[in-house]
């Protein structure tokens, strides 16, 4: 499959250990040809080529840490549909800061995650 046939993923990527393995998840997903990930930043700064990436039209998964939603917030700033959103600590994941994240509880949370976007 082409790249510019997958989903687009957008992670947190904060300081907690939630916001980290929110970031590693779509990491993962980038790197395994799951999901394109773009950049949230982008999006939440305004940066043009960025925001038309998100409006394309493409499929999104937006992945928070936390109950803040800031990634959900992004997007929605520009009227992106989100096709899925997953808020980390509805996987029981915990938001610790200074923390890195739990790799048994990361790939836990991965797996469930690609079940629920299949």
């Amino acid at each position: 499959m082409k790249r510019k046939n997958l989903p687009i993923v957008y992670s947190c990527s904060g300081c907690s250990s939630a916001a980290q393995t929110a970031n590693m998840i779509a990491i993962k997903m980038d790197r395994e040809d799951i999901a394109e990930m773009s950049c949230i930043a982008g999006v939440g700064g305004d940066v043009k080529p960025l925001v038309k990436t998100a409006k394309s039209g493409r499929d999104i998964i937006a992945i928070d840490g936390c109950p803040l939603s800031c990634c959900k917030s992004c997007l929605s700033r520009h009227d992106v549909k989100l096709k899925h959103h997953f808020n980390l600590s509805d996987f029981a994941i915990p938001k610790i800061q200074g923390e890195d994240p739990d790799i048994s509880l990361f790939q836990d949370t991965y797996n469930q995650i690609l079940t629920l976007i299949k």
